[in-house]
């Protein structure tokens, strides 16, 4: 089993109304140096596979289905690995 961690965020371009009352509010708390905040989510998925390429071409299939919406968002991988069994 693998573990796969992946992002899902708005694209550039589309209007991240959360983000910009996160960099607001930083700014407010005195954060003037920050220059954005993008909003997202992280997605994990525990996939059964026979190697870590499948599990990653497996999730990746199930961003593009599912897990995000690829009119407005991204949808990265960030890191597969091999699951711990307890």
């Amino acid at each position: 089993m693998f573990v796969v961690e992946a992002l899902v965020y708005l694209k550039s371009g589309v209007l991240d109304a959360p983000g910009q009352v996160v960099a607001e509010s930083l700014h407010a708390l005195g954060y003037d140096d920050v220059r954005g905040v993008r909003l997202g989510k992280a997605v994990r998925v525990e996939v059964d596979a026979a190697d870590e390429a499948t599990a990653r071409e497996r999730v990746r299939e199930m961003g593009d289905r599912l897990l995000a919406n690829p009119v407005v968002e991204t949808f990265e991988i960030e890191r597969v690995r091999a699951a711990v069994e307890a």
